[in-house]
């Protein structure tokens, strides 16, 4: 009994530093584990606001080339109402889908600057379904959309702790 009561401080080591290993290795994996699915999760959202704002923007540049057909943007590849109509459905049938995973994976904050930006673009699509011809006006809506266009990016870096990136404005080349 004596030469087990010399060895417990020794077990009684080995047991605490056991248990200290276990608890350091499951908190290690539990912290690694939540980090990893964070990862996943960013890169999803990521892979939703790009297509988001990719199939957002195929509208905005058929939009661009119909008000061209009525002289009121510069744009090269003028497109008349009648050819635009499949090109712009097939546009929105392409948007809904990511719609609803902006709906889904996205942040609050990222869902109400798309949402200005989708009311800009269906301004700009209303101007032009009334076919009105005024560049002004025009210039106006292309403004806004842009700064909502903007928003978006804004507010997408935000939401992925992303550095600031491009304003998005460049200026068209005078020809």
């Amino acid at each position: 009994m004596n030469v087990f009561i010399q060895q417990l401080p020794a077990l009684i080591g080995v047991v605490i530093g056991a248990l200290g290993s276990y608890v350091a290795i499951v908190r290690g994996e539990r912290v690694r584990f939540h980090r990893e699915r964070e990862a996943r999760w960013e890169e999803r959202r990521l892979t939703v606001y790009a297509e988001y704002a990719r199939t957002l923007k195929k509208s905005v540049t058929l939009t661009y080339r119909v008000a061209s057909h009525f002289g009121n943007d510069p744009h090269p590849h003028p497109l008349s109402p009648a050819e635009a109509a499949p090109l712009m459905a097939e546009a929105t049938a392409e948007g809904d889908p990511t719609g609803e995973s902006l709906l889904l994976l996205g942040s609050a904050h990222v869902v109400d600057k798309a949402r200005v930006w989708v009311n800009a673009l269906m301004e700009m699509q209303r101007f032009l379904r009334e076919e009105t011809r005024d560049p002004e006006a025009w210039h106006a809506l292309m403004e806004r959309q842009r700064e909502a266009r903007a928003g978006y990016y804004s507010a997408v870096r935000d939401d992925l702790a992303l550095p600031p990136g491009n304003s998005a404005h460049w200026s068209a080349p005078q020809v």
